[in-house]
């Protein structure tokens, strides 16, 4: 069996291309993607990821009930102590696992912020906030990143009138995104915008429940970003 990674710009999935011998030759394409439990991420990780929505802000969300590492032995051992390396190593994880992107094109917005002003890390976390997916979440117009990235594929969204498809789109200051006037019975977005009260919209955003759209009023500070990350070590992590 021979295997080759392709991967095309800013795609979302990497795609694994197979190629099977026996009867005769195929190729089957196979999407790398997460497909296990959600909470067991959060419970790994030792913190709340809030990768399922309203859930997490609920009594139902696993990491309350179950704050301690998946797993049979799970509740008994305890957390072992980290290297540095490792320290470093598990934040990285944690931030990508938060915006659901794969290896190669979170080091690619790493590698972006590196290379322009300003403090790299902080600019690491204003590139993934600005991603269309997520602007949509933060919106309310999604229960969750995830849902936000299908939402968007489907093409649900206009960004300034014109509607985007690409998740990874960055949205910036004074961009408006609003629901497509064909998606606003939508039953996933109704009961977003319906929870939403829950967790809030960032006062950067301004939300016009009436209109289904949003404005970017200005871009987050570090201390508006309320992601439970520790963005410097991501940036000691890839500097090695």
């Amino acid at each position: 069996m021979d295997a080759v990674h392709q991967s095309g710009g800013e795609s979302d999935d990497s795609i694994i291309l197979i190629r099977l011998y026996g009867n005769g030759r195929s190729w089957r394409n196979v999407l790398a993607r997460y497909r296990e439990s959600l909470c067991k991420l959060c419970r790994a990780e030792g913190t709340k990821l809030f990768l399922k929505g309203d859930r997490c802000y609920s009594d139902k969300c696993s990491f309350e009930r179950r704050g301690y590492a998946p797993g049979e032995h799970g509740q008994t051992r305890a957390r072992r102590k980290r290297s540095d390396y490792g320290l470093q190593l598990r934040e990285k994880q944690k931030l990508k696992r938060m915006f659901g992107l794969m290896e190669k094109q979170f080091r690619s917005y790493f590698y972006k912020a590196e290379r322009g002003k300003g403090v790299t890390g902080t600019k690491l976390l204003l590139m993934l906030e600005s991603r269309l997916d997520n602007m949509v979440y933060r919106m309310g117009f999604a229960g969750s990143r995830n849902e936000g990235r299908q939402l968007v594929r489907h093409g649900h969204f206009t960004v300034n009138g014109k509607k985007v498809t690409i998740p990874s789109y960055l949205v910036t200051v004074g961009d408006t995104v609003q629901v497509r006037e064909k998606s606003r019975n939508t039953a996933r977005i109704l009961e977003a915008m319906n929870t939403v009260a829950r967790r809030g919209v960032p006062d950067w955003i301004e939300l016009d429940k009436a209109q289904f759209s949003a404005v970017v009023k200005a871009l987050p500070t570090r201390e508006e970003l309320t992601m439970p990350v520790e963005e410097q070590m991501v940036v000691e992590f890839y500097s090695k």
